[in-house]
């Protein structure tokens, strides 16, 4: 009997220790079912913020007309008031009270919605949505995000949400329900698990307000979007005015020094790369074994946090090809590497 004792409360400890046992560790963190469905309508309507999964990044969702819901998400987020928030949708049916839309739009919407892009859009006078989600602008960032556990909240509610990627303001972006779990502990009362995040970086964000331009480059790249509405887009050109998420200079940090287009490696840092060249090597870590940029983009954020519980003081970054999602890539750890 004494061995077997042992034995169990060994077995019980390797559960807790691999996070087998959840339930007192994460306790905020639910599996969706109908029951969690209706937690989440409750908690939304009563101006309450959750931690919603995305197919880009996990979001901190909040009812977009409530000002109550908007300072907490400001609040939790540590983020400055002109930094506007992504506002979501179900279907453009319940967006058109609140926006203006032209043919742009409605090209892009039909080609990749709902999916991983937003537009900037005009405001409508009449429109609902809280200022201070705005940041106080005549326009609105919409998506209509393609996760089926938040596009079936989405269609139970009466409002569209407004919802930032759940974490600390220039922070990395999580990509779990642990991510969002670890940056809030249970500040936040509930969590919806949908597994990990399939693109893994945020949204592209395309101003739709004159002639197109890409704010934010993501998954959905130039190229794309320029057969789609059948225009040459020009360079992207530097705004003054911060119109949507992921435009200050210093974001996706994680909390350590980030060095790009790394040729050599120092001895010492976490070293990200491409490929298969340095397997074996406790220190480098590949995006992509087979330099796929859509698998490294998606990989990521995963990357950076893995590294900052290693304990790594530093992080170096080979170059990484300027196509495809690799420009959201460079994108992204040049935000990062800025002190």
């Amino acid at each position: 009997w004494f061995t077997f004792n042992i034995s169990w409360n060994n077995f019980i400890l390797h559960l807790v220790n691999n996070n087998y046992i959840m339930k007192n560790s994460y306790s905020n963190i639910f599996v969706f079912n109908k029951k969690t469905l209706k937690k989440a309508v409750d908690y939304l309507s009563k101006s309450n913020v959750v931690g919603l999964p995305t197919e880009t990044v996990y979001g901190l969702g909040g009812n977009a007309y409530s000002k109550k819901s908007i300072k907490k998400i400001f609040r939790l987020k540590g983020r400055p008031k002109f930094n506007p928030l992504i506002i979501h949708y179900y279907s453009l049916k319940d967006a058109v009270k609140d926006i203006f839309i032209n043919n742009h739009f409605i090209k892009l919407y039909k080609k990749f919605c709902p999916g991983p892009i937003t537009f900037i859009l005009k405001k409508k006078n009449g429109s609902k949505i809280n200022p201070l989600s705005l940041a106080k602008l005549k326009t609105i960032a919409v998506r209509f995000p393609k996760h089926k556990i938040t596009r079936s909240i989405l269609k139970e509610i009466k409002f569209p949400l407004a919802m930032p990627s759940a974490n600390k303001s220039t922070g990395i972006s999580p990509v779990s329900a642990r991510d969002v779990f670890e940056e809030f502990q249970k500040k936040i009362p509930l969590i919806i698990n949908g597994g990990v995040s399939k693109i893994g970086i945020e949204s592209t964000v395309i101003d739709l307000t004159a002639y197109p331009k890409i704010l934010r480059p993501g998954r959905i790249h130039k190229n794309l979007i320029e057969k789609t509405l059948k225009i040459k887009m020009k360079k992207n050109i530097k705004n003054r005015s911060i119109k949507s998420p992921g435009m200050m200079k210093k974001h996706y940090s994680p909390g350590i020094p980030v060095l790009i287009n790394q040729k050599k490696y120092d001895g010492e840092s976490a070293f990200i790369y491409l490929g298969h060249r340095y397997k074996n090597k406790k220190k480098f870590f590949s995006l992509s074994k087979n330099s796929s940029l859509d698998e490294a983009a998606s990989n990521l954020y995963k990357t950076f946090r893995l590294i900052k519980k290693k304990g790594y003081k530093k992080i170096q970054i080979s170059k990484i090809p300027n196509v495809g999602s690799g420009i959201a890539i460079n994108d992204r750890i040049k935000r990062a590497s800025k002190s």
